[in-house]
């Protein structure tokens, strides 16, 4: 059995890579977005696997344990910042977060909104 073309293993990574970067421009939940940007790690780490494979060297295998060790701590560090980010404005839209701006930058502004979420009913009581 034949082993895949280099090109096979490239399409692939690049498809991941252009998936989590449209991903993570068009969205804005920042659960999204984040996995956005891992998508976009994988695709990477794909691509240097096979460079690896293709030119018979370890290398590119080593670096992306680099890049893994890397998308590890920044999935620890990024759940612990959207947990804090939701705990208090109660939402994960990235556009609720302009005041987080450099004081210089001017804030953008959405072309369509979000709608206000609309507060969940409480729920029925009963009677002791």
């Amino acid at each position: 059995m034949t082993p895949l073309p280099l090109v096979n293993y490239l399409l692939v990574g690049a498809i991941l890579f252009c998936l989590g970067l449209i991903g993570f421009l068009t969205r804005r939940d920042l659960i999204v977005m984040f996995l956005s940007a891992e998508m976009m790690l994988q695709g990477v780490a794909i691509n240097l696997c096979a460079f690896a494979r293709f030119r018979g060297n370890v290398s590119g295998q080593v670096l992306t344990l680099f890049i893994l060790t890397v998308a590890a701590c920044e999935a620890a560090i990024a759940l612990a910042l959207i947990l804090m980010l939701f705990k208090s404005r109660k939402s994960l839209d990235v556009s609720l977060w302009q005041d987080l701006r450099e004081p210089e930058m001017d804030a953008t502004t959405d072309r369509e909104p979000l709608p206000v979420p609309t507060p969940p009913e409480p729920f029925p009581h009963l009677t002791p």
